[in-house]
């Protein structure tokens, strides 16, 4: 029988048994080390929201206890932030250098979101660049023509701004722009506070 704490990461509560609760303490703690002050705060509730919605997939609803395989599979899907394996284990190293892709560079399917950062009114033309990926430039002059020589331009924006979600969360813009949602690839987005 193994001892279990109660633990809340990113807003949920789970419970976890002891030695995933040290691992992920421990993780946590060097992931902080590797960011600086100004971003640290943003990416870390980024970071254990992510790690919630992880293990969220893993338990379900039912609230079976987080492992420590399940936190050792989190761990190995984030990474660092700086892309470097955690702590100073040169085997570790070694392996992510021979890796055939890195983690900060796999693409993925993008995510239609509008996107909160490149915005001039909701976010549409910008959200519909990334999706595309298309100059958001070209998008906005499209739309500037369809609004003053379509006539239903307008209503088609004003029904895009009401059906695409935001992208708020650094997650959310990794998905935006077709990257894997690790924390070398969220370590370079803010969060945009709604």
């Amino acid at each position: 029988m193994k001892k279990v704490i109660d633990a809340s990461v990113g807003g949920r509560a789970f419970t976890l048994e002891e030695d995933a609760y040290k691992r992920l303490s421990q993780y946590l703690e060097h992931f902080r080390a590797r960011l600086s002050p100004a971003q640290a705060r943003e990416v870390m509730e980024d970071i254990e929201s992510r790690i919630a919605e992880l293990f969220f997939e893993e338990v379900g609803a039912g609230g079976r206890v987080v492992t420590l395989s399940m936190v050792e599979k989190v761990c190995d899907t984030l990474g660092m932030p700086d892309g470097a394996p955690e702590g100073n284990d040169r085997q570790q190293q070694q392996q992510q250098q021979f890796s055939s892709a890195p983690s900060g560079g796999r693409r993925r399917s993008r995510k239609l979101y509008r996107d909160m950062d490149d915005r001039t009114i909701g976010g549409v033309c910008a959200g519909l660049g990334h999706y595309f990926d298309i100059d958001v430039t070209i998008v906005r002059v499209l739309m500037i023509l369809i609004i003053l020589f379509g006539g239903t331009g307008l209503w088609i924006y004003l029904l895009l701004w009401l059906v695409i979600p935001a992208a708020y969360s650094s997650a959310q813009k990794c998905e935006m722009e077709g990257l894997e949602p690790n924390a070398a690839n969220m370590g370079k987005f803010t969060s945009y506070n709604q």
